[in-house]
């Protein structure tokens, strides 16, 4: 089974994805990409620092740049732009192309090349319906773009509940949904979450924590929908609880000078901001946490928390997280309150922190929970996907 896949660049979530789908002696996989900048050294938008990832992008798949027209070196509606898909679907005789997204000009180049070659399309995105308010113009405007993709596309892949229910309202049930669980590299955080324990006192010592207190970690962009400025105003008010926990900040961006002036006002010593860590880092501040905690507006799904799920560490979500109804159930593997609400995030986190034997049991659950959305789900999910599209079986 020939698959080629369309995406903007390599992304760090998605190249472990693609090596374990490369590892299936039946499926054939060429992965094609509209830029490589995020294989250099570059200037994230979100974290507003240069990044370089430390983990591989580009090993144990086939993979193609695309000829470039256009690219700025971020991901938009026009950048990348290429050429030259037509030209490679049709020589390399593919059964399927996968495409990532569907609002750019690459990706609708790439379902409209697909369909001329008579080869059908997945589709798989992270849009879901808890999203921005739009004026009626927009959204009628949109129902009018779905009515236009809707004949360019043969199924599409939900990575999760709400993801599901999106595709459901713009695309109709007359398409096939076939579940693609939005998974991380379930044993890479693992494994290295357990290295990370045998370690655990030199980061203390690094960051000046008392190994006695416990941890609420946020890990993640400093940005204004993030709303680490809702967490600092909790935790603030968390003053009374003994032992007081520290609040570890972990992340970069626009807003960080705004919130460490905002920790400061707090009065509180036991505020400590990170900067930006990479990937391979991240699992040394999992096992770190007693709580992690993501606080987000707009947040169409949060890898992190799987991510975190991992080390085994209870979650405190808030309900505009796209993961939430999938992996996080109030009182099982954390606590789920209402976006913006502070004093909802106050008593969710002394739910967690307060009462005695919280921490481990939502975080042995929420170790439960994420062994069964892993990469292996993807495998099977993608090859339902690709019988029922193309009436052909496939055998691993």
């Amino acid at each position: 089974m020939r698959l080629a896949y369309l995406v903007s660049h390599p992304i760090q979530y998605q190249a472990p994805l693609l090596r374990r789908i490369a590892q299936e002696p039946d499926i054939d996989l060429t992965v094609f990409f509209g830029s490589g900048f995020s294989v250099r050294n570059y200037q994230d938008e979100g974290f507003g620092v240069d990044i370089q990832w430390d983990i591989p992008l580009l090993e144990g798949y086939r993979y193609e740049f695309l000829p470039s027209i256009h690219d700025t070196g971020r991901p938009t509606v026009f950048s990348p732009l290429s050429y030259g898909l037509f030209t490679r679907l049709r020589r390399g005789n593919f059964d399927v192309l996968w495409v990532h997204g569907y609002a750019t000009a690459n990706a609708l180049h790439g379902m409209i090349a697909a369909r001329a070659l008579g080869i059908p399309v997945l589709l798989r995105a992270e849009s879901w319906l808890r999203d921005r308010t739009r004026s009626r113009w927009k959204l009628a405007a949109k129902r009018g773009f779905f009515a236009l993709l809707r004949p360019f596309v043969s199924g599409v892949m939900p990575i999760g509940s709400l993801n599901d229910a999106y595709w459901s309202r713009y695309l109709g049930d007359e398409i096939p949904r076939i579940r693609m669980p939005y998974a991380v590299d379930n044993r890479f955080f693992q494994e290295r979450s357990a290295a990370a324990s045998l370690r655990r006192s030199d980061l203390q010592a690094e960051l000046g924590l008392d190994p006695k207190r416990p941890v609420i970690l946020f890990a993640s962009k400093l940005q204004e929908r993030k709303n680490c400025a809702d967490l600092i105003a909790a935790y603030a008010r968390l003053q009374a609880l003994a032992p007081l926990p520290y609040l570890v900040i972990v992340g970069d961006g626009e807003q960080r000078l705004t919130l460490e002036k905002q920790a400061q006002s707090t009065g509180s010593d036991s505020i400590r901001f990170c900067g930006f860590r990479n990937q391979s880092e991240l699992p040394r501040f999992f096992d770190l946490a007693s709580v992690f905690v993501l606080p987000s507006r707009h947040e169409p799904w949060g890898l992190i928390v799987n991510e975190v799920m991992n080390a085994g560490r209870a979650v405190v979500l808030s309900s505009d997280a796209g993961c939430q109804p999938d992996l996080v159930t109030d009182g099982v593997e954390g606590c789920v309150f209402p976006a913006g609400d502070v004093d909802a995030l106050v008593n969710a986190l002394l739910r967690v922190l307060a009462v005695p034997g919280a921490v481990a049991r939502m975080g042995e659950n929420a170790r439960a929970r994420i062994d069964k959305w892993s990469f292996e789900e993807d495998v099977l999910g993608l090859r339902k996907a690709i019988a029922h599209i193309t009436h052909k079986s496939t055998h691993p």
